[in-house]
């Protein structure tokens, strides 16, 4: 298969790329991405010939669509999502492409989710959501809702620590998602809540330990209730390890310096700036998840909990890869626009059979 990985040179887009490459039935990858320089040192890193480069303005539709054609999948690496992700989807499909993304920002699929039907006309298949958060969060729920008879509860957590990536698009994602009116699922329906809210303190796998979430704008609570039986409620939280930087992050929220996506952009390019200034434990340079299922199981209530930590790229770009190869392999069904665990998308024994095969391990507890 040819895979064309957008946004290749950054943090989780060059792990996709470092996966893809090692599969033997990927026999071209080109790296897209403005930065070509960063880019052509990733390709010469790669031992073999299958990478090769090109610069690409994500800004210019005809320019997306002109590149994307002639690719069997599309793997989306490009952040800001709320800034790109519609738009790359509306090139995939005027380019006659599959696509795979990470995208990351539940307003971002929410506005993807209402090309579905023009999707499924032209018989395109577009994953969003394949990376950590969601992704591997989504094939965790996915994982549970089958063990159980019934589900009453997903709760979805992320930790992840500001040493773990140095990415721009990271630190403009951290600031979008603790901003304004985010989408969580209680009491059997859509409800909006302030982001930021309802601190939990919450356990994940060391080195991690204890963090501090909160209500963050991300897209699980969109697409899971509709794909596995609309539970009670699906919840998301998610906080950084350095919790005064969540401290930081509602602040500069309540002050209104990340309402505009021009505000975001200018703050996002100061904190870039200063991150290297940012005191982290480098002990806890890791990021985690954890998802608990609660339900009912041979007619007991039952609560599955899953766990996993690893280094954000991995955690992220992996996925990105397993979901591109068994795009392109056919393995996916479904068409339209839609989340990991829809019926008919990612299987979720292969997915993590792959997933282990690469080191990355999941911790089970309950029944």
């Amino acid at each position: 298969m040819r895979v064309m990985v957008l946004g290749g040179a950054g943090d989780m887009g060059s792990e996709a790329v470092r996966d893809l490459a090692s599969a033997p039935d990927v026999v071209a990858i080109t790296i897209a991405d403005l930065n070509t320089e960063t880019a052509e040192r990733l390709a010469s890193e790669i031992e073999g010939s299958k990478i090769d480069v090109c610069r690409i303005d994500a800004t210019s539709h005809v320019e997306l669509v002109t590149a994307m054609r002639g690719y069997d999948v599309v793997a989306g690496a490009l952040g800001p999502f709320y800034r790109f992700e519609r738009p790359v989807v509306e090139a995939a499909l005027e380019a006659g492409v599959d696509y795979v993304s990470i995208c990351d920002d539940h307003d971002a699929v929410g506005a993807v989710l209402e090309l579905d039907q023009a999707a499924r006309q032209c018989g395109r298949r577009i994953l969003t959501g394949m990376g950590w958060t969601p992704g591997l969060t989504n094939m965790l729920a996915r994982k549970g809702y089958e063990r159980l008879d019934e589900v009453d509860s997903i709760r979805i957590y992320w930790a992840g620590s500001a040493g773990d990536s140095s990415g721009f698009a990271v630190v403009l994602h951290t600031l979008h998602i603790f901003g304004g009116m985010v989408v969580s699922y209680l009491d059997g329906r859509p409800t909006e809540v302030r982001a930021g809210s309802e601190p939990e303190t919450v356990e994940f796998p060391e080195p991690l330990g204890a963090v501090r979430t909160f209500h963050l704008g991300h897209p699980e609570p969109v697409t899971i209730p509709a794909n596995l039986g609309r539970p009670n409620e699906v919840v998301l939280k998610g906080g950084l390890v350095e919790n005064y930087l969540n401290s930081l992050s509602r602040a500069v929220s309540a002050l209104g310096l990340t309402a505009t996506a021009k505000r975001k952009q200018v703050l996002g390019t100061i904190m870039k700036a200063l991150m290297p200034l940012f005191p982290v434990r480098k002990e806890r340079i890791f990021s985690g998840v954890r998802v608990d299922v609660r339900g009912r199981a041979g007619g007991e209530p039952a609560h599955l909990s899953y766990a996993a930590v690893d280094r954000m790229r991995r955690l992220t770009g992996i996925p990105l890869s397993i979901g591109t190869q068994m795009m392109g392999r056919g393995e996916i069904a479904a068409t339209g626009v839609f989340g990991p665990e829809a019926q008919d998308a990612v299987a979720p024994e292969s997915f993590f059979r792959e997933l282990s095969a690469r080191g990355i391990e999941v911790n089970e507890t309950g029944l």
